[in-house]
C-alpha cells in the first residue's frame, strides 16, 4: 500500500463537513500527511448563467465569498486562522463532486467527506458523496453526521409545527358559527 501523502477533505461549513474536517485532521496528523481542505463553488445559476449574462467583477466577488466561507469553516474547527504548513486550503470553481475527485487524484491521497443526512430518502439526495464514492481513484472515507445535526433538524421541524401559518380554510373550519350559540 502506498504511503498516505495527502488527506483531501470536502469543506462547506455544514455540520457534516465540519465533522469530516475534524476526522481528516486526525488522519493527516497521525500519518504526517498534508491536509487539503477543499471548498468548491459555482456562480448562482451555474456557469451557463454567468456566460449568458457576464458581469465584470462579479466572479471575483463570488470567489472572495467562497474564500471567506472557507476561513469561517476552518475557524469553526480550530478557533483560529490556519498557520500550519501541512494545511493547504483550496477554493476551486466547479461542481463539488467533480472538483473533489479532480483534486484527490494522486497516489497516496485519501478523500474524506461528510456522509450527509441519515435516512433512506435523505441518502438519495446526497449527490456529492455518491458521486465521489463512484468516481474517485483513491480511497473515500464517509464520516457520518454528528448527532447535533439531527438535533438541529428535529428542532427546526418542531419550530415549524408550532409556528405554522393558518390557511383561510383552516380558520373557517375551526371557527364556530356565531348563530348556533
Amino acid at each position: 500500500m502506498a504511503r498516505l501523502a495527502r488527506v483531501v477533505v470536502g469543506t462547506s461549513g455544514s455540520p457534516g463537513s465540519l465533522a469530516a474536517l475534524r476526522y481528516a485532521e486526525f488522519l493527516a496528523r497521525s500519518h504526517d500527511a498534508v491536509l487539503v481542505p477543499v471548498l468548491a463553488w459555482e456562480p448562482p445559476g451555474g456557469d451557463r448563467a454567468a456566460q449568458v449574462q457576464p458581469v465584470a467583477g462579479l466572479a471575483q466577488a463570488w470567489r472572495e465569498l467562497a474564500c471567506e466561507r472557507m476561513r469561517d469553516a476552518l475557524a469553526q474547527v480550530w478557533g483560529e486562522t490556519v498557520t500550519d504548513a501541512l494545511v493547504e486550503p483550496r477554493v476551486e470553481r466547479g461542481p463539488a463532486g467533480w472538483v473533489l475527485v479532480n483534486v484527490a487524484n494522486r497516489s497516496g491521497d485519501v478523500l474524506v467527506l461528510g456522509a450527509g443526512r441519515r435516512g433512506v430518502l435523505r441518502r438519495a439526495a446526497c449527490r456529492v458523496s455518491r458521486y465521489c464514492a463512484a468516481r474517485a481513484t483513491c480511497p473515500v472515507v464517509l464520516v457520518p453526521p454528528p448527532d447535533l445535526a439531527a438535533e438541529i433538524r428535529r428542532a427546526r421541524v418542531a419550530w415549524r409545527l408550532r409556528h405554522r401559518t393558518l390557511t383561510p380554510a383552516q380558520v373557517l373550519s375551526n371557527h364556530r358559527n356565531p348563530a348556533s350559540r
